[in-house]
């Protein structure tokens, strides 16, 4: 009888090891191969729950012309197990092409549970918002920090993102100037020894961590960074902005000899506001 092949995505440990399940240790010892992003760490972890299994390095460069291989030898029968260096294969990994790769395939995909850093990060920050918004790692450069922050401002979730201990000041900077109102986690070593959360907004968190990065050892760990849903004091602001923005605009529109009925549809139309208020502040511009 022809075994039945598969790939299986084997989740990790963040960091503490002890979060290593009984189904991915049962996964890794039924495997006929593991596939790893780094061959080096995953080959730690199998030594230390003494599990001894051919071992296949499988990463982001290597996926794109490796994929069709990997899946044919699913197809014959072989069970392969992918892990990443550290957490749920597929969030911010290679492992998320592998699975879309087996998906067209239609090669069978075993996905396991298991520890992932954001899941972590947004409950470890205290956040009271229900829901969550994970996008990957902060972007590196200013134009893009700034385009993804005014992008998402609007959404009720809290935002987490992966970061660099060498980025995470800048990070900060950007944080507390486009979203200065937002208490902000720094989540650091989940899972870890020196685990820390670190709340404040972004501005007292840029402060605390350029202090630390002086330090001797300067910033170090694996990082999360979890920002606050729209507070009240937010949505206080952005309406007194809007507001200035929408009289400044009705002024313009009577200047151009718009008529007032025109000035409050304009306004309704470009900044959502209500009509009865569209309306006061065109009678206002057109005095």
């Amino acid at each position: 009888m022809n075994k039945t092949g598969k790939l299986v995505i084997v989740p990790t440990p963040i960091g503490n090891l002890g979060d290593m399940t009984l189904r991915s240790l049962d996964a890794l010892r039924g495997a006929d191969t593991v596939c790893a992003e780094d061959t080096r760490v995953t080959g730690k972890l199998l030594a230390h729950f003494d599990i001894r299994k051919p071992l296949e390095r499988l990463d982001e460069a290597m996926i794109g012309s490796r994929a069709a291989g990997v899946m044919e030898r699913v197809a014959a029968g072989e069970v392969l197990a992918y892990c990443s260096d550290a957490g749920m294969p597929g969030v911010s990994d290679p492992g998320l092409r592998l699975v879309a790769a087996a998906r067209v395939a239609g090669v069978p995909v075993e996905v396991l549970p298991g520890a992932s850093a954001a899941a972590c990060a947004y409950v470890a920050s205290g956040t009271v918002c229900p829901r969550f918004y994970f996008g990957g790692f902060f972007p590196r450069k200013a134009g893009e920090q700034r385009a993804v922050l005014e992008e998402l401002r609007g959404l009720d979730a809290a935002l987490v993102f992966y970061e660099s201990p060498n980025r995470l000041v800048t990070a900060l900077a950007a944080i507390a100037e486009a979203l200065p109102w937002r208490e902000v986690a720094v989540c650091r070593e989940l899972t870890k020894l020196h685990e820390e959360v670190a709340r404040g907004t972004a501005a007292e968190l840029v402060e605390r961590f350029a202090a630390r990065a002086e330090e001797p050892g300067g910033i170090r760990g694996e990082i999360a960074l979890v920002i606050d849903a729209p507070n009240a004091q937010e949505t206080a602001a952005d309406a007194d902005v809007a507001a200035a923005s929408a009289e400044a605009r009705a002024a313009e529109l009577a200047e151009a000899g718009l008529r007032t009925k025109q000035i409050a549809k304009q306004l309704a139309a470009e900044f959502g506001i209500a009509r009865n208020d569209a309306y006061e502040l065109a009678m206002a511009a057109a005095r």
